[in-house]
């Protein structure tokens, strides 16, 4: 384990970029195999280990290239622009992630996955979706950025945000596959 984290501390930024997009593919295999859809009477035994492999692909494609990236650099910034873990620091670092990178994020998983789908309107997920994530979002990230912020160090927090974003993924992937189902079926 100490190599892991002598890798983890020598090359930061690799190793929290390949790993952020790690757990981005490991939350929609999450929801594709507990939260997805579950397979009609009558499916072969194919058909109940079935995973929808491009649909990780999409979605780890969409945590490299804006996702890891992104909340690397953004999180950095943050720290730089509102550094210290006190109360003060804390509570301006949640305000500005929710008001800025909140919105951002939001928008890239879902528009990012629309365009790796080759959608006729790559902003119609967004459209539908959008308030109902950021609301959520609001309350879920608030409290985890408050826990990243004031106790974890900076050098982990990209790495800590992605296990949380793990947890916020599989929802995210879960409501956008909901709204598929049901566009399916009509």
């Amino acid at each position: 384990m100490k190599w892991v984290w002598a890798v983890f501390k020598a090359r930061p930024y690799i190793s929290n970029v390949l790993g952020y997009t790690a757990l981005f593919a490991s939350a929609d295999l999450v929801q594709q195999s507990v939260l997805g859809e579950k397979p009609a009477a009558g499916s072969t035994s194919e058909d109940l280990v079935g995973v929808d492999w491009h649909q990780t692909a999409r979605v780890a494609t969409v945590g490299l290239c804006f996702h890891a990236n992104f909340n690397y650099h953004w999180l950095r910034g943050l720290e730089k622009m509102l550094p210290g873990g006190g109360v003060k620091a804390v509570t301006g670092k949640v305000v500005v992630d929710q008001l800025i990178a909140a919105p951002l994020t939001i928008s890239a998983f879902y528009i990012g996955l629309s365009l790796l789908e080759h959608k006729d309107d790559p902003l119609e997920d967004w459209r539908q979706k959008f308030w109902t994530s950021y609301k959520t979002g609001v309350v879920f990230w608030s409290t985890m950025q408050a826990v990243n912020f004031a106790f974890v160090p900076p050098v982990a927090r990209t790495v800590f945000l992605g296990g949380v974003a793990l947890v916020f993924t599989i929802f995210l992937c879960h409501l956008r596959q909901q709204r598929h189902h049901e566009q399916e079926r009509t």
